[in-house]
């Protein structure tokens, strides 16, 4: 079945991603240098996320912390105690009121950021997966999506603590997740090697990506929604168009032969960057 579903998205594939962009500019060599630097964490930083207003941030690390920084000014806006120290993924809720994290303890932990109770910004726990926690977004403030080691992802109220919706599908580690544009659906990467695209109301697999020869760290949505992007151990980046169902481009370096840990589009879409295992 997988190399007659192989042999018809090629009957299909009528052009090359190469072929179609030769007429475009070069961008050239790109100079990259730190704007800010943002101390203030004891430990090793897992996980950041943007706020929606691209100002604020909020990181997590081992040492117990999820710290709200103000990338303006390089300050802490907050600084909030972690039950669990053992922390692997945050996230920021697009209203700016509330940040989430979870890891090792297999629960996602939701933090207010608008309470008035002082240091005490616990919000509330959402416990149901039986693995640790690896990715966690926001839909809005009282909608979050996450993906575990359990081999599933799941929509949860948060004002209620429930899960709405699971998904089930992959067979190997969830490690990552990205939500469309539009917040109807989201792309999940897993160490089957896969990625998924999931409806989000109706809980069901819509296509799946294969192409990658090893676990999938990293997925990240283009900005117009209609692709995505995919970091894998196999030292290759993937950019798939959702609706060709398939592979369009694989980025990849003769002298790169280390896992990618993270990717991340420019706000064009011109530029796909990623992180690696050799601190690069």
């Amino acid at each position: 079945l997988k190399s007659v579903i192989r042999e018809k998205r090629n009957a299909v594939r009528d052009a090359e991603l190469t072929d179609r962009t030769q007429n475009m500019n070069h961008v050239g060599r790109i100079m990259m240098r730190p704007r800010r630097t943002l101390r203030g964490h004891l430990a090793k930083i897992y996980a950041m996320h943007w706020s929606s207003d691209s100002r604020n941030l909020v990181s997590a690390s081992q040492d117990g912390k999820l710290i709200v920084w103000d990338s303006y000014s390089t300050n802490k806006v907050h600084a909030i105690p972690l039950r669990s120290s053992w922390v692997m993924t945050c996230a920021y809720a697009p209203s700016g009121a509330f940040v989430a994290c979870g890891g090792l303890d297999n629960v996602c932990s939701i933090h207010s950021l608008k309470t008035r109770e002082g240091n005490n910004r616990f919000y509330r726990e959402l416990p149901g997966h039986t693995g640790y926690l690896s990715c966690c977004r926001f839909l809005d403030d009282n909608q979050i999506v996450t993906s575990s080691g359990d081999m599933t992802c799941a929509m949860w109220d948060v004002e209620t603590g429930q899960q709405i919706q699971t998904y089930q599908g992959h067979t190997g580690d969830v490690m990552s997740l990205s939500l469309s544009p539009d917040h109807r659906t989201f792309v999940s990467g897993a160490c089957d090697a896969s990625a998924k695209l999931w409806d989000i109301r109706e809980g069901s697999c819509k296509q799946t990506f294969t192409g990658h020869e090893s676990d999938i760290n990293a997925v990240t949505f283009f900005p117009n929604g209609y692709a995505f992007a995919t970091g894998s151990d196999d030292a290759t980046c993937r950019l798939f168009d959702i609706r060709a169902d398939q592979e369009l481009c694989m980025y990849s370096h003769d002298n790169i032969i280390c896992g990618i840990t993270s990717v991340a589009f420019s706000k064009s879409g011109r530029l796909l960057l990623a992180g690696y295992d050799d601190f690069n």
